[in-house]
């Protein structure tokens, strides 16, 4: 079995953390098997200060998952992190940053099944001269065929009882309304469909979209947007065959019985439709990006340095992407490389 790759993180936050207690909690938990990307000496580190008892075998992928059931299997890093929980240090940026390159190198090689990231700080990353917005972005452009244009990208916030995707993600609200078009709410559309089908098995997924104003504009009377540019949407994606409907009234797409019309609602600005996914599941909740020619899930929560080190950070989250993560690769066929 191809294990999963999962990436150190901020050497200074919770991933180490959450790495090594589900590692300590793999069969009661069903952890799938995973390969860590990082620094071996941090992790141990970590380790006794947690005071978990975890053996590190420094392995290679093929090695990973026969190996999982009695150490935490890692591929150790050439960039060595100093940086102490907390305190994020010049090392973070440069251990996190390979630390991705790595793993996804080895899920386009075939050695890993899927890639399953720790949260990164982007100022930090950006300090350090990071030229990307932030981790997604990154992905894109390694994922990017050589002389080609990355491949857009579309985060999808999954939980047993919702799907969520924001067409416009981390900016400002003033902004949505100049950045939302309808060929972005399309192309949007035509991603969330595909990826739905073929790694969620999902044979006609059902795409709700929701309206940018209250009420989805009032036919006009509370703002221009939903008549002028996501209805022409909604309709484009019904005529290429897509199901879709809207726009809808976010404030009544979200409660139970709703949400049996739909496998997944697409919202027009971040919160609109991250809180609600947040509401129900704030601890199970996992970010899957859409749109990469590997499957990707992360935990949907930053790198809680407060808590780094502590014993006290929850990896519900980063459990519930290691199983997607796991669940959406054994699902997938395999693709030609």
């Amino acid at each position: 079995m191809r294990p999963l790759a999962l990436t150190l993180g901020e050497p200074a936050g919770i991933g180490p953390d959450l790495a090594l207690a589900l590692w300590t909690g793999r069969d009661r938990l069903g952890v799938p098997p995973f390969l860590l990307i990082g620094d071996t000496a941090l992790l141990a580190a970590r380790a006794c200060l947690l005071k978990l008892e975890v053996p590190i075998a420094e392995c290679q992928a093929d090695e990973a998952a026969s190996r999982f059931a009695t150490a935490l299997p890692v591929l150790p890093l050439d960039q060595a992190a100093k940086a102490a929980p907390g305190k994020p240090d010049a090392t973070s940026a440069a251990c996190a940053c390979t630390a991705i390159e790595r793993a996804v190198a080895l899920v386009r090689a075939g050695k890993a099944a899927a890639l399953v990231t720790n949260p990164i700080a982007k100022a930090v990353m950006r300090a350090a001269g990071f030229a990307f917005p932030g981790h997604t972005e990154f992905l894109a452009h390694l994922a990017a065929a050589p002389g080609a244009s990355p491949p857009r990208p579309v985060m999808l916030i999954w939980c047993e009882e919702l799907a969520v995707v924001p067409v416009t993600i981390h900016v400002p609200l003033a902004e949505v309304p100049r950045l939302l078009t309808t060929d972005l709410i399309v192309e949007t559309g035509r991603i969330v469909a595909r990826d739905l089908a073929r790694r969620f098995g999902i044979a006609r997924p059902r795409l709700a979209v929701a309206g940018l104003n209250p009420h989805a504009g009032e036919r006009g009377m509370l703002g221009r947007e939903d008549e002028e540019v996501v209805r022409p949407a909604v309709e484009r994606l019904k005529a290429e065959g897509i199901s879709a409907s809207g726009p809808h009234a976010a404030d009544s797409l979200f409660h139970p019985e709703a949400r049996t019309h739909y496998d997944v609602a697409l919202g027009m600005y971040h919160d609109q439709v991250l809180a609600p996914v947040k509401t129900i599941a704030f601890e199970r909740a996992v970010n899957v990006t859409l749109g990469l020619p590997f499957v990707r899930t992360s935990p949907d929560h930053g790198t809680a340095f407060e808590l780094a080190g502590t014993g006290r950070a929850d990896p519900s989250s980063l459990l519930a992407a290691l199983k997607l993560a796991r669940r959406l690769a054994d699902a997938e066929a395999p693709v030609a490389r």
